[in-house]
Protein backbone atom coordinates (compact mmCIF):
# COMPACT_ATOMS: atom_id res chain seq x y z
CA UNK A 1 0.00 0.00 0.00
CA UNK A 2 1.58 3.22 -0.69
CA UNK A 3 -1.14 5.36 0.34
CA UNK A 4 -0.78 8.17 -1.59
CA UNK A 5 -4.19 9.77 -2.15
CA UNK A 6 -4.91 13.86 -2.88
CA UNK A 7 -6.58 16.24 -0.20
CA UNK A 8 -10.03 15.73 -2.13
CA UNK A 9 -9.43 11.59 -1.44
CA UNK A 10 -9.55 12.21 2.03
CA UNK A 11 -12.57 13.97 2.41
CA UNK A 12 -14.16 10.93 0.24
CA UNK A 13 -12.02 7.75 1.96
CA UNK A 14 -13.70 5.73 4.78
CA UNK A 15 -11.55 5.27 8.11
CA UNK A 16 -9.10 4.60 9.06
CA UNK A 17 -8.54 8.33 7.49
CA UNK A 18 -5.44 8.99 5.68
CA UNK A 19 -4.11 12.37 6.97
CA UNK A 20 -1.98 15.07 4.41
CA UNK A 21 1.68 15.52 5.03
CA UNK A 22 0.43 19.09 6.19
CA UNK A 23 -2.03 17.84 8.72
CA UNK A 24 1.15 14.82 10.01
CA UNK A 25 3.11 17.82 10.30
CA UNK A 26 1.09 19.97 12.32
CA UNK A 27 0.49 16.50 14.79
CA UNK A 28 3.92 15.94 15.39
CA UNK A 29 4.34 20.00 16.10
CA UNK A 30 1.47 19.25 19.19
CA UNK A 31 3.38 16.26 20.29
CA UNK A 32 6.44 18.22 20.48
CA UNK A 33 4.26 20.44 22.75
CA UNK A 34 5.24 23.53 20.69
CA UNK A 35 4.25 26.44 22.76
CA UNK A 36 4.42 29.11 19.31
CA UNK A 37 5.85 29.29 15.29
CA UNK A 38 7.43 32.15 14.35
CA UNK A 39 6.53 32.84 10.15
CA UNK A 40 5.54 34.19 7.20
CA UNK A 41 3.18 31.86 4.74
CA UNK A 42 3.64 31.66 0.71
CA UNK A 43 2.58 29.56 -1.47
CA UNK A 44 4.60 26.39 -1.15
CA UNK A 45 3.24 25.85 2.50
CA UNK A 46 -0.66 26.66 1.83
CA UNK A 47 -1.24 23.28 2.64
CA UNK A 48 0.63 23.37 5.68
CA UNK A 49 -0.77 26.97 6.93
CA UNK A 50 -3.76 25.33 6.46
CA UNK A 51 -3.01 22.69 8.68
CA UNK A 52 -2.03 25.17 11.15
CA UNK A 53 -5.47 27.16 10.99
CA UNK A 54 -7.43 26.52 14.11
CA UNK A 55 -4.84 23.77 15.46
CA UNK A 56 -4.44 25.50 18.64
CA UNK A 57 -0.69 26.33 18.54
CA UNK A 58 -0.46 30.24 18.40
CA UNK A 59 1.45 31.45 15.15
CA UNK A 60 3.66 35.17 14.87
CA UNK A 61 3.12 36.43 12.17
CA UNK A 62 6.22 38.41 11.66
CA UNK A 63 6.34 41.11 8.63
CA UNK A 64 9.93 39.49 7.04
CA UNK A 65 11.58 36.04 7.58
CA UNK A 66 14.92 37.50 9.12
CA UNK A 67 12.20 38.63 12.04
CA UNK A 68 10.73 35.04 12.18
CA UNK A 69 13.98 33.55 12.71
CA UNK A 70 15.79 36.07 15.32
CA UNK A 71 12.24 35.80 17.32
CA UNK A 72 12.79 32.15 17.24
CA UNK A 73 16.52 32.78 18.80
CA UNK A 74 15.19 34.94 21.34
CA UNK A 75 12.51 32.51 22.49
CA UNK A 76 14.78 29.65 22.57
CA UNK A 77 17.29 31.64 24.57
CA UNK A 78 15.40 32.26 27.33
CA UNK A 79 13.12 29.34 27.58
CA UNK A 80 15.86 26.76 26.78
CA UNK A 81 13.41 25.13 23.83
CA UNK A 82 13.68 24.92 20.66
CA UNK A 83 12.27 27.91 18.60
CA UNK A 84 10.13 26.79 15.47
CA UNK A 85 10.40 28.87 12.51
CA UNK A 86 7.76 28.50 8.94
CA UNK A 87 9.18 30.02 5.54
CA UNK A 88 8.00 29.66 2.04
CA UNK A 89 9.98 28.65 -0.78
CA UNK A 90 12.82 30.62 -2.41
CA UNK A 91 13.32 33.74 -0.83
CA UNK A 92 11.32 32.84 2.18
CA UNK A 93 13.81 30.22 2.84
CA UNK A 94 17.00 32.58 1.63
CA UNK A 95 15.85 35.00 4.04
CA UNK A 96 16.61 32.36 6.65
CA UNK A 97 20.16 32.42 6.12
CA UNK A 98 21.32 34.74 8.26
CA UNK A 99 19.26 33.40 11.28
CA UNK A 100 20.95 30.24 10.69
CA UNK A 101 24.38 31.04 10.60
CA UNK A 102 23.63 33.15 13.96
CA UNK A 103 21.77 30.24 15.55
CA UNK A 104 24.33 27.64 14.43
CA UNK A 105 27.35 30.09 15.86
CA UNK A 106 25.88 30.59 19.09
CA UNK A 107 24.27 27.22 19.75
CA UNK A 108 20.65 27.72 19.54
CA UNK A 109 18.04 25.39 19.40
CA UNK A 110 16.03 25.91 16.35
CA UNK A 111 13.67 23.25 14.02
CA UNK A 112 13.06 25.76 10.92
CA UNK A 113 10.72 24.02 8.01
CA UNK A 114 10.78 25.35 4.41
CA UNK A 115 8.70 25.07 1.79
CA UNK A 116 10.04 23.74 -1.46
CA UNK A 117 8.43 23.41 -5.03
CA UNK A 118 6.79 19.87 -5.85
CA UNK A 119 9.17 16.94 -6.24
CA UNK A 120 8.02 16.61 -9.71
CA UNK A 121 9.63 20.24 -10.95
CA UNK A 122 12.46 20.03 -8.41
CA UNK A 123 15.98 21.31 -10.28
CA UNK A 124 14.09 22.77 -13.10
CA UNK A 125 14.21 26.63 -11.50
CA UNK A 126 10.76 26.26 -10.96
CA UNK A 127 8.77 29.41 -9.43
CA UNK A 128 10.57 30.31 -6.06
CA UNK A 129 12.76 27.45 -6.30
CA UNK A 130 15.87 27.65 -4.51
CA UNK A 131 18.06 24.87 -3.09
CA UNK A 132 17.88 25.14 0.25
CA UNK A 133 19.06 21.71 1.61
CA UNK A 134 21.97 22.34 0.10
CA UNK A 135 22.56 26.39 0.76
CA UNK A 136 22.33 25.12 4.62
CA UNK A 137 24.55 22.17 4.80
CA UNK A 138 27.47 23.73 6.44
CA UNK A 139 24.82 26.24 8.85
CA UNK A 140 22.71 24.06 10.62
CA UNK A 141 23.32 21.15 12.77
CA UNK A 142 21.65 18.91 10.16
CA UNK A 143 18.92 19.53 7.56
CA UNK A 144 16.55 17.24 5.68
CA UNK A 145 14.36 17.25 2.25
CA UNK A 146 11.19 15.17 2.95
CA UNK A 147 10.43 12.86 0.10
CA UNK A 148 7.66 10.83 1.73
CA UNK A 149 4.72 11.61 3.54
CA UNK A 150 5.97 8.46 5.43
CA UNK A 151 8.47 10.16 6.29
CA UNK A 152 7.56 13.02 8.07
CA UNK A 153 6.78 11.59 11.58
CA UNK A 154 10.22 10.11 12.22
CA UNK A 155 12.08 13.52 10.75
CA UNK A 156 10.02 15.94 13.18
CA UNK A 157 10.90 13.71 16.13
CA UNK A 158 14.49 13.80 14.97
CA UNK A 159 14.71 17.20 14.13
CA UNK A 160 13.46 18.52 17.65
CA UNK A 161 15.75 16.25 19.96
CA UNK A 162 18.93 16.72 16.99
CA UNK A 163 18.09 20.17 18.20
CA UNK A 164 17.89 20.56 21.93
CA UNK A 165 20.77 17.44 22.43
CA UNK A 166 24.20 17.76 22.75
CA UNK A 167 25.34 20.89 21.61
CA UNK A 168 22.35 23.10 20.35
CA UNK A 169 21.66 24.19 17.13
CA UNK A 170 19.42 25.09 14.06
CA UNK A 171 18.07 22.17 12.20
CA UNK A 172 16.43 22.79 8.96
CA UNK A 173 13.18 20.65 7.27
CA UNK A 174 12.62 21.37 3.60
CA UNK A 175 9.44 19.89 2.80
CA UNK A 176 8.61 19.96 -1.50
CA UNK A 177 4.71 21.19 -1.79
CA UNK A 178 3.16 17.88 -2.70
CA UNK A 179 4.65 16.41 0.40
CA UNK A 180 2.44 18.20 2.46
CA UNK A 181 -0.96 17.46 0.05
CA UNK A 182 -0.21 13.76 -0.01
CA UNK A 183 -1.97 11.86 2.15
CA UNK A 184 -0.99 8.30 4.06
CA UNK A 185 -2.03 6.10 6.94
CA UNK A 186 1.34 6.17 8.81
CA UNK A 187 2.24 5.52 12.25
CA UNK A 188 2.72 8.75 14.03
CA UNK A 189 3.80 7.09 17.57
CA UNK A 190 7.98 6.90 16.66
CA UNK A 191 11.04 6.15 18.31
CA UNK A 192 14.22 7.84 18.52
CA UNK A 193 17.10 5.80 16.31
CA UNK A 194 19.98 7.72 15.60
CA UNK A 195 23.10 5.25 16.06
CA UNK A 196 25.54 7.69 14.96
CA UNK A 197 24.56 10.44 16.84
CA UNK A 198 25.06 10.13 20.73
CA UNK A 199 26.20 13.22 22.66
CA UNK A 200 28.73 12.75 24.57
CA UNK A 201 27.48 14.11 28.45
CA UNK A 202 29.64 12.35 31.49
CA UNK A 203 33.15 12.89 31.16
CA UNK A 204 36.01 10.38 31.36
CA UNK A 205 36.50 10.18 34.84
CA UNK A 206 40.47 9.89 34.34
CA UNK A 207 40.15 13.34 32.93
CA UNK A 208 38.33 14.27 35.77
CA UNK A 209 41.04 13.09 38.15
CA UNK A 210 43.55 15.25 35.92
CA UNK A 211 41.74 18.18 36.61
CA UNK A 212 41.93 17.69 40.47
CA UNK A 213 45.41 17.02 40.14
CA UNK A 214 45.99 19.90 38.03
CA UNK A 215 43.79 22.25 40.73
CA UNK A 216 46.07 21.28 43.29
CA UNK A 217 49.60 22.64 41.47
CA UNK A 218 48.22 25.70 40.21
CA UNK A 219 49.19 29.06 41.63
CA UNK A 220 47.27 31.12 39.14
CA UNK A 221 44.13 29.92 38.08
CA UNK A 222 41.52 31.35 36.13
CA UNK A 223 37.93 29.82 35.30
CA UNK A 224 37.03 30.93 32.06
CA UNK A 225 32.81 30.47 31.42
CA UNK A 226 30.86 30.84 28.44
CA UNK A 227 27.52 29.89 27.19
CA UNK A 228 27.92 26.36 27.61
CA UNK A 229 27.02 26.77 30.94
CA UNK A 230 23.86 28.95 30.40
CA UNK A 231 22.97 26.29 27.76
CA UNK A 232 23.05 23.35 30.53
CA UNK A 233 21.29 25.45 33.04
CA UNK A 234 24.33 25.13 35.07
CA UNK A 235 24.94 28.25 36.72
CA UNK A 236 24.62 27.63 40.27
CA UNK A 237 27.01 24.25 39.75
CA UNK A 238 29.68 26.69 38.70
CA UNK A 239 29.54 29.00 41.37
CA UNK A 240 29.78 26.42 43.91
CA UNK A 241 32.96 24.93 42.10
CA UNK A 242 34.68 28.20 41.87
CA UNK A 243 33.81 28.93 45.50
CA UNK A 244 34.92 25.44 46.41
CA UNK A 245 38.64 25.55 44.73
CA UNK A 246 38.40 30.16 45.60
CA UNK A 247 39.43 30.38 41.32
CA UNK A 248 38.50 33.73 39.84
CA UNK A 249 36.14 33.72 36.76
CA UNK A 250 35.77 35.29 33.64
CA UNK A 251 32.75 35.26 31.16
CA UNK A 252 32.98 35.40 27.70
CA UNK A 253 30.18 37.63 25.99
CA UNK A 254 27.52 34.87 26.06
CA UNK A 255 28.35 33.50 29.11
CA UNK A 256 27.57 36.86 30.92
CA UNK A 257 25.04 35.90 33.71
CA UNK A 258 26.56 32.44 34.99
CA UNK A 259 28.44 34.50 37.65
CA UNK A 260 26.88 37.02 39.82
CA UNK A 261 28.06 40.34 38.58
CA UNK A 262 28.79 41.49 42.09
CA UNK A 263 30.74 37.84 43.34
CA UNK A 264 33.92 38.50 44.33
CA UNK A 265 35.52 35.98 42.35
CA UNK A 266 34.15 37.83 39.23
CA UNK A 267 36.66 39.60 37.05
CA UNK A 268 34.31 41.18 34.31
CA UNK A 269 34.32 39.92 30.41
CA UNK A 270 37.34 38.56 28.45
CA UNK A 271 38.30 39.36 25.49
CA UNK A 272 38.57 42.77 23.27
CA UNK A 273 36.27 45.33 25.09
CA UNK A 274 36.52 42.78 28.39
CA UNK A 275 37.88 44.78 31.57
CA UNK A 276 41.90 44.71 32.37
CA UNK A 277 41.62 42.18 34.84
CA UNK A 278 40.05 39.70 33.60
CA UNK A 279 42.37 40.24 30.36
CA UNK A 280 45.07 40.12 32.73
CA UNK A 281 44.25 37.26 34.24
CA UNK A 282 43.76 35.24 30.71
CA UNK A 283 47.10 36.57 30.07
CA UNK A 284 49.37 35.63 32.98
CA UNK A 285 47.23 32.29 34.41
CA UNK A 286 49.03 28.82 34.43
CA UNK A 287 45.87 27.06 34.71
CA UNK A 288 43.06 27.86 32.33
CA UNK A 289 39.64 26.30 33.34
CA UNK A 290 37.48 26.66 29.53
CA UNK A 291 33.84 25.62 30.70
CA UNK A 292 31.54 26.03 27.21
CA UNK A 293 33.24 28.93 25.54
CA UNK A 294 35.02 28.24 22.28
CA UNK A 295 38.23 30.30 22.56
CA UNK A 296 36.41 33.12 19.69
CA UNK A 297 38.97 35.26 18.39
CA UNK A 298 37.38 38.43 19.68
CA UNK A 299 38.33 36.71 23.14
CA UNK A 300 41.72 35.44 22.47
CA UNK A 301 42.86 38.59 20.28
CA UNK A 302 46.20 36.93 18.87
CA UNK A 303 45.68 33.22 20.31
CA UNK A 304 49.73 33.88 20.15
CA UNK A 305 49.42 35.21 23.50
CA UNK A 306 46.62 34.04 24.91
CA UNK A 307 47.30 31.81 27.95
CA UNK A 308 50.64 31.11 26.71
CA UNK A 309 51.98 29.92 29.93
CA UNK A 310 48.98 28.28 30.66
CA UNK A 311 48.37 24.48 30.86
CA UNK A 312 44.15 24.50 29.35
CA UNK A 313 42.11 22.57 30.38
CA UNK A 314 38.86 22.59 27.64
CA UNK A 315 35.16 21.62 29.00
CA UNK A 316 32.94 21.47 26.17
CA UNK A 317 30.22 19.11 24.89
CA UNK A 318 31.47 19.71 21.23
CA UNK A 319 34.54 18.01 20.82
CA UNK A 320 35.01 19.77 17.89
CA UNK A 321 35.28 22.82 19.46
CA UNK A 322 38.47 21.23 21.88
CA UNK A 323 42.16 22.08 20.76
CA UNK A 324 40.74 23.94 17.43
CA UNK A 325 42.23 27.07 18.77
CA UNK A 326 44.29 26.60 21.52
CA UNK A 327 46.09 23.98 22.43
CA UNK A 328 44.69 22.15 25.65
CA UNK A 329 46.63 19.51 27.72
CA UNK A 330 43.50 18.49 29.42
CA UNK A 331 40.62 17.49 26.80
CA UNK A 332 37.65 16.77 28.30
CA UNK A 333 34.20 15.90 26.28
CA UNK A 334 31.05 16.59 28.01
CA UNK A 335 28.20 18.43 29.41
CA UNK A 336 29.46 21.73 31.32
CA UNK A 337 26.36 20.88 33.99
CA UNK A 338 27.44 17.19 34.34
CA UNK A 339 31.33 17.56 34.02
CA UNK A 340 30.68 20.23 37.09
CA UNK A 341 28.48 17.81 38.96
CA UNK A 342 30.83 14.86 39.48
CA UNK A 343 33.72 17.90 40.11
CA UNK A 344 32.17 18.76 43.05
CA UNK A 345 31.74 15.06 43.85
CA UNK A 346 35.87 14.98 44.29
CA UNK A 347 37.61 16.10 47.47
CA UNK A 348 38.15 19.23 46.05
CA UNK A 349 40.69 21.63 48.33
CA UNK A 350 40.93 25.07 47.48
CA UNK A 351 43.30 26.35 45.93
CA UNK A 352 46.80 28.23 47.13
CA UNK A 353 46.77 31.18 45.22
CA UNK A 354 45.67 34.15 47.70
CA UNK A 355 48.75 36.52 46.14
CA UNK A 356 47.19 35.53 42.81
CA UNK A 357 43.46 36.47 43.63
CA UNK A 358 44.66 39.51 45.66
CA UNK A 359 47.02 41.00 42.62
CA UNK A 360 43.85 40.60 40.07
CA UNK A 361 41.26 42.18 42.59
CA UNK A 362 44.19 44.91 43.18
CA UNK A 363 43.47 45.67 39.43
CA UNK A 364 40.07 45.44 39.14
CA UNK A 365 40.19 48.57 41.72
CA UNK A 366 42.47 50.02 40.00
CA UNK A 367 41.64 49.76 36.53
CA UNK A 368 37.73 49.94 36.71
CA UNK A 369 35.59 50.55 33.49
CA UNK A 370 35.60 54.10 32.64
CA UNK A 371 33.90 57.11 30.18
CA UNK A 372 34.26 60.87 31.08
CA UNK A 373 30.95 62.55 32.12
CA UNK A 374 29.95 65.37 30.36
CA UNK A 375 27.29 67.70 31.73
CA UNK A 376 25.80 68.84 28.33
CA UNK A 377 25.39 65.61 26.40
CA UNK A 378 23.85 62.31 26.89
CA UNK A 379 26.89 59.27 27.48
CA UNK A 380 25.52 55.59 26.31
CA UNK A 381 27.42 54.27 29.12
CA UNK A 382 25.29 56.29 31.60
CA UNK A 383 21.75 55.07 29.71
CA UNK A 384 23.17 51.40 30.03
CA UNK A 385 23.78 52.23 34.04
CA UNK A 386 20.29 54.19 34.56
CA UNK A 387 18.73 51.42 33.06
CA UNK A 388 20.27 48.65 35.01
CA UNK A 389 19.40 51.46 38.55
CA UNK A 390 16.00 51.39 37.40
CA UNK A 391 15.36 48.06 36.56
CA UNK A 392 17.78 46.51 39.74
CA UNK A 393 18.99 43.95 37.04
CA UNK A 394 15.79 41.87 36.64
CA UNK A 395 15.11 42.93 32.72
CA UNK A 396 15.67 40.65 29.98
CA UNK A 397 18.28 42.77 27.24
CA UNK A 398 18.47 42.18 24.12
CA UNK A 399 20.85 43.34 21.32
CA UNK A 400 22.35 43.89 17.61
CA UNK A 401 26.05 43.86 17.36
CA UNK A 402 28.29 47.00 17.52
CA UNK A 403 29.28 49.69 19.99
CA UNK A 404 25.31 49.55 22.32
CA UNK A 405 26.30 45.77 22.55
CA UNK A 406 29.31 46.25 23.87
CA UNK A 407 28.19 49.34 26.72
CA UNK A 408 25.26 47.01 27.20
CA UNK A 409 27.69 44.28 28.33
CA UNK A 410 29.80 46.32 30.11
CA UNK A 411 27.58 48.33 32.36
CA UNK A 412 24.67 46.22 32.69
CA UNK A 413 25.90 43.81 35.62
CA UNK A 414 24.16 41.03 34.89
CA UNK A 415 23.20 39.14 38.39
CA UNK A 416 20.82 35.94 37.41
CA UNK A 417 21.43 33.80 34.11
CA UNK A 418 19.30 33.91 30.96
CA UNK A 419 18.63 37.56 30.74
CA UNK A 420 21.14 38.03 28.23
CA UNK A 421 20.13 37.70 24.42
CA UNK A 422 22.50 38.90 22.20
CA UNK A 423 24.21 37.91 18.68
CA UNK A 424 27.74 36.82 19.62
CA UNK A 425 29.20 34.78 17.34
CA UNK A 426 27.85 35.97 13.19
CA UNK A 427 27.24 39.47 14.99
CA UNK A 428 24.07 40.30 13.52
CA UNK A 429 23.05 43.47 12.89
CA UNK A 430 19.11 43.64 13.15
CA UNK A 431 18.97 40.68 15.52
CA UNK A 432 18.28 42.48 18.96
CA UNK A 433 14.82 43.95 18.26
CA UNK A 434 12.77 40.57 16.69
CA UNK A 435 14.58 38.70 19.40
CA UNK A 436 12.92 40.95 22.13
CA UNK A 437 9.75 39.65 20.24
CA UNK A 438 10.77 36.01 20.89
CA UNK A 439 11.86 36.11 23.92
CA UNK A 440 8.73 38.14 25.33
CA UNK A 441 6.84 35.53 24.70
CA UNK A 442 9.03 32.68 26.00
CA UNK A 443 8.97 35.16 28.99
CA UNK A 444 5.16 37.05 28.83
CA UNK A 445 5.82 38.39 32.83
CA UNK A 446 9.04 39.45 32.21
CA UNK A 447 10.31 43.07 31.35
CA UNK A 448 11.95 42.92 28.14
CA UNK A 449 14.30 45.56 26.64
CA UNK A 450 15.45 45.95 23.08
CA UNK A 451 18.69 48.32 23.37
CA UNK A 452 19.28 48.78 19.87
CA UNK A 453 21.84 51.24 17.72
CA UNK A 454 19.64 53.23 14.87
CA UNK A 455 21.79 51.38 12.73
CA UNK A 456 20.68 48.14 13.41
CA UNK A 457 16.98 48.66 14.04
CA UNK A 458 16.61 49.92 10.97
CA UNK A 459 17.41 46.52 9.52
CA UNK A 460 14.20 44.87 11.43
CA UNK A 461 12.00 48.04 12.55
CA UNK A 462 9.09 46.22 10.56
CA UNK A 463 8.58 44.17 13.20
CA UNK A 464 7.08 47.12 15.42
CA UNK A 465 3.79 46.19 13.84
CA UNK A 466 4.08 42.80 15.48
CA UNK A 467 4.90 44.53 18.65
CA UNK A 468 1.66 46.50 18.54
CA UNK A 469 -0.44 43.71 16.85
CA UNK A 470 0.17 40.84 19.67
CA UNK A 471 0.06 43.62 22.57
CA UNK A 472 3.57 43.04 23.87
CA UNK A 473 4.65 45.51 26.13
CA UNK A 474 8.69 45.81 25.22
CA UNK A 475 10.70 48.48 25.53
CA UNK A 476 13.10 49.86 22.72
CA UNK A 477 15.35 51.93 23.35
CA UNK A 478 17.40 53.16 20.58
CA UNK A 479 20.90 54.20 21.36
CA UNK A 480 21.26 56.84 18.47
CA UNK A 481 24.57 58.37 17.54
CA UNK A 482 23.79 58.41 13.81
CA UNK A 483 26.56 56.15 12.87
CA UNK A 484 27.00 52.60 12.44
CA UNK A 485 29.05 53.29 15.60
CA UNK A 486 31.40 50.51 15.77
CA UNK A 487 32.89 50.83 12.09
CA UNK A 488 33.42 54.74 12.69
CA UNK A 489 35.39 53.59 15.95
CA UNK A 490 37.46 51.65 13.94
CA UNK A 491 38.34 53.99 11.17
CA UNK A 492 38.83 56.91 13.55
CA UNK A 493 41.47 54.55 15.16
CA UNK A 494 42.94 53.05 12.33
CA UNK A 495 41.88 54.61 9.37
CA UNK A 496 42.78 58.18 10.08
CA UNK A 497 39.07 59.01 10.50
CA UNK A 498 38.05 58.40 7.15
CA UNK A 499 34.83 57.76 8.14
CA UNK A 500 33.97 56.08 4.67
CA UNK A 501 29.94 55.52 4.56
CA UNK A 502 30.03 55.17 8.19
CA UNK A 503 28.08 58.30 9.06
CA UNK A 504 23.96 58.15 8.39
CA UNK A 505 22.65 61.60 9.06
CA UNK A 506 19.62 61.04 7.11
CA UNK A 507 17.11 58.86 9.63
CA UNK A 508 13.50 58.71 9.88
CA UNK A 509 11.79 60.36 12.82
CA UNK A 510 12.04 57.05 15.22
CA UNK A 511 9.19 58.77 17.10
CA UNK A 512 6.65 59.50 14.52
CA UNK A 513 7.64 55.59 13.65
CA UNK A 514 6.55 54.28 16.46
CA UNK A 515 3.05 56.67 16.39
CA UNK A 516 2.36 55.11 13.29
CA UNK A 517 2.41 51.72 14.44
CA UNK A 518 -0.03 53.14 17.26
CA UNK A 519 3.00 52.91 19.60
CA UNK A 520 4.19 55.38 21.89
CA UNK A 521 7.31 56.88 20.98
CA UNK A 522 9.25 59.05 23.43
CA UNK A 523 12.53 61.52 22.46
CA UNK A 524 15.30 62.24 24.82
CA UNK A 525 18.72 64.02 24.90
CA UNK A 526 19.80 64.81 28.26
CA UNK A 527 20.41 62.16 31.39
CA UNK A 528 17.11 63.76 33.31
CA UNK A 529 14.87 63.27 30.18
CA UNK A 530 15.91 59.88 29.54
CA UNK A 531 15.70 58.87 33.35
CA UNK A 532 12.05 60.24 34.04
CA UNK A 533 11.35 58.36 30.34
CA UNK A 534 12.29 55.07 31.70
CA UNK A 535 11.42 55.61 35.10
CA UNK A 536 8.08 56.64 33.99
CA UNK A 537 7.51 53.65 30.82
CA UNK A 538 9.26 50.62 32.29
CA UNK A 539 6.28 49.38 34.27
CA UNK A 540 3.66 49.92 32.44
CA UNK A 541 2.18 46.87 30.37
CA UNK A 542 2.53 49.07 27.31
CA UNK A 543 5.22 49.09 24.35
CA UNK A 544 7.19 51.97 23.97
CA UNK A 545 9.74 53.36 21.83
CA UNK A 546 12.72 55.87 23.15
CA UNK A 547 15.34 57.38 20.53
CA UNK A 548 17.76 58.24 22.65
CA UNK A 549 20.55 60.71 21.08
CA UNK A 550 23.44 60.32 22.71
CA UNK A 551 27.29 61.27 22.25
CA UNK A 552 28.11 60.68 18.97
CA UNK A 553 31.79 60.15 18.86
CA UNK A 554 31.71 58.10 22.28
CA UNK A 555 33.96 55.08 21.73
CA UNK A 556 34.09 52.05 23.55
CA UNK A 557 36.85 51.00 25.74
CA UNK A 558 39.63 49.56 26.70
CA UNK A 559 39.66 47.78 23.56
CA UNK A 560 42.47 44.92 22.53
CA UNK A 561 43.89 46.82 18.75
CA UNK A 562 43.50 44.26 15.81
CA UNK A 563 46.59 42.10 15.67
CA UNK A 564 47.76 42.86 19.14
CA UNK A 565 47.43 40.06 22.65
CA UNK A 566 45.33 39.79 25.18
CA UNK A 567 48.07 41.91 27.54
CA UNK A 568 48.22 44.71 24.79
CA UNK A 569 44.63 46.53 25.66
CA UNK A 570 44.06 50.23 25.15
CA UNK A 571 42.28 53.00 26.88
CA UNK A 572 42.67 51.03 29.97
CA UNK A 573 42.58 54.98 31.53
CA UNK A 574 41.37 57.93 31.10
Amino acid sequence: MTGQYTVKEIETSETPSPKSGAEILVSALKRENVEVIFGYPGGAVLYLYDALYECGIPHVLTRHEQGAIHAAEGYARVSGKPGVVIATSGPGATNLITGLTDAMIDSLPLVVITGQVGTSVMGTDAFQEAPIFSMTMPITKYNYQVRSVEELPRILKEAFHIASTGRPGPVLIDLPKDITSKASIVDEEVEISLPGYNPTYSPNMMQIHKIVQALKMAKKPVILAGAGVLHARASHLLRQFAERIGVPVVHTLLGLGGMPADHPLFLGMGGMHGTYAANRALYECDLLINIGARFDDRLTGNPDHFARNAKVIHIDIDPAEIGKIIPTEIPVVGDAGETLRILLEEELEKCDAEEWIRSLHSLKKEYPLWYKKDEGTLKPQRLIEMIHEITKGEAIITTDVGQHQMWAAQYYPFQTPNRWVTSGGLGTMGFGFPASIGAQIGKPGELVIAIVGDGGFQMTLQELAVVKEYHLPIKIVIVNNFALGMVRQWQELFYNERYSESLIPTQPDFVKLAESYGIKGILVQTEEEAYEAFSNNFFHNEPVLIDCRVAPFENVYPMIPPGKGIHQMEGVKP
